[in-house]
């Protein structure tokens, strides 16, 4: 959510700030402060009465304590209850009203962001193969088993089966491993999660025909524990010695999300459960440019450790989501493809989820500061195990895995199914 103060004080550069991604009503800033303007005058005209109130309620005590007849002035003081009620229930109704039009209004694009998504690097070396590639499905055969994966939940479920298994384990453990060396304490979080949390991080309401709803817990399944993670520090107010905090969560993911037909509903590239390690800060603000690279950073080493030929993506404004201010994703080069895909991703949010979730900081002395939040995919690992294998793979069809992983009981290597 945006800083309503930053509103007032600056409406031009707010409106100059959503401008840029395109698809935010021009309007849409004076209509906010028009609610505001609103809310405020109802809420002082409350507030004003309120405090005449009072003075009539001591002065009808002086009277009856006087003897007097205070009849005219308690009959005058049920009508000033009367609009007391009306005035309060205005400035309630139009701070509802302002809430629900803030809620709207995405995140503004920092300067950095780019107008349209810029690739800012190519890392490693596209392997170049004397015979003709095979996908991920054909190189795992039955160990992706789609057919039965359907048949129990529907299209795009899958049972991982054999060393696939060993090899998500492996890369599970070795990415908590390396978080922890950097900084970062694993947690297995919840995955059912109330609307407040969706509605904290900007999900809600923004991708509602992404999210998987049980109705009759009023619960919903995360798309990423960055909605759990996120809601880890809900209402509290942080030391700011404490900061930075980061997070590494593990969990399985659900997404009903549609795709394209094709090459991204072919396999498990595009499916509606996946697990995932991900990355989460909280910063004080004036970090957060800083941890925003330096999560990037961490995405690129898992990426070159792996082997894995990737490219980094300055993402474009009109592609940021709600909560984002800048956003990098790392594609990966996938050969069964012939093409570079969206592996990791990391945004800084800035204040606009804490601001939600009201996560604050406090320095030694003075008053708490709203904190920033940022994100970022260690290792989706459905799309993971599709660039390992793919960019593995031999003429005879095996598949040669990254050393580091065996350490953590991955397999070497990936025979060809009969």
């Amino acid at each position: 959510m945006l800083d309503l103060r930053l509103i007032r004080s600056d409406p031009d550069a707010v409106r100059e700030g959503l401008a840029r991604r395109g698809d935010v009503d021009p309007g849409a800033v004076d209509a906010l402060l028009a609610l505001d303007a609103e809310r405020r005058g109802a809420t002082e005209a409350a507030e004003t009465l309120r405090a005449r109130q009072k003075e009539d309620a001591r002065a009808i005590a002086a009277a009856q304590n006087a003897g007097e007849d205070a009849g005219a002035a308690i009959a005058a003081a049920r009508e000033l209850a009367t609009e007391v009620k009306l005035r309060t229930a205005q400035a309630a109704d139009a701070d509802r009203r302002l809430l629900a039009s803030l809620a709207l209004l995405p995140n503004i694009p920092d300067p950095t962001a780019a107008p349209a998504d810029e690739v800012i690097r190519e890392v490693g070396e596209v392997p170049v193969l004397d015979f003709s590639p095979q996908d991920h499905l054909a190189l795992a055969g039955a160990r992706v088993d789609m057919e039965r994966g359907a048949r129990l939940s529907g299209s795009r479920f899958a049972y991982l089966r054999g060393d696939l298994v060993f090899l998500e384990l492996a890369l599970v453990q070795w990415t908590l491993r390396k978080l922890e060396r950097h900084g970062f304490e694993p947690v297995v979080p919840p995955v059912l999660v109330r609307e407040e949390a969706l509605y904290g991080t900007g999900f809600l309401p923004d991708t509602e025909q992404q999210i998987y709803h049980l109705p009759a817990d009023e619960l919903y399944l995360a798309g990423t524990s960055e909605v759990a993670l996120a809601s880890l520090h809900a209402g509290e107010i942080l030391a700011a010695a404490t900061l930075p905090r980061r997070y590494a969560g593990f969990s399985p993911c659900f997404r009903r999300e549609a795709g394209t037909a094709g090459r991204d509903t072919r396999g498990i590239f595009r499916v509606h459960q996946f697990d995932k390690v991900e990355m989460f800060s909280f910063v004080h603000p004036d970090e957060s440019a800083a941890e925003h690279e330096r999560l990037l950073a961490i995405e690129e080493e898992i990426l070159t450790e792996l082997r894995i030929p990737y490219r980094v993506v300055n993402i474009g404004v009109d592609d940021l989501g709600a909560s984002a201010a800048k956003k990098y994703d790392c594609e990966a080069w996938l050969p069964g493809q012939g093409q570079y895909r969206e592996l990791t991703s990391t945004s800084n949010t800035t204040d606009f989820q804490a601001r939600r979730l009201n996560v604050r900081f406090r320095e030694a002395t003075g008053r708490p500061a709203v904190v920033h939040t940022l994100n970022g995919t260690a290792v989706a690992v459905g799309r993971t195990l599709i660039a390992l294998t793919e960019n593995g793979q031999r003429a005879d069809g095996s598949v040669v895995l990254p050393e580091v992983l065996a350490a953590h009981g991955a397999p070497r290597r990936l025979e060809p199914l009969d």
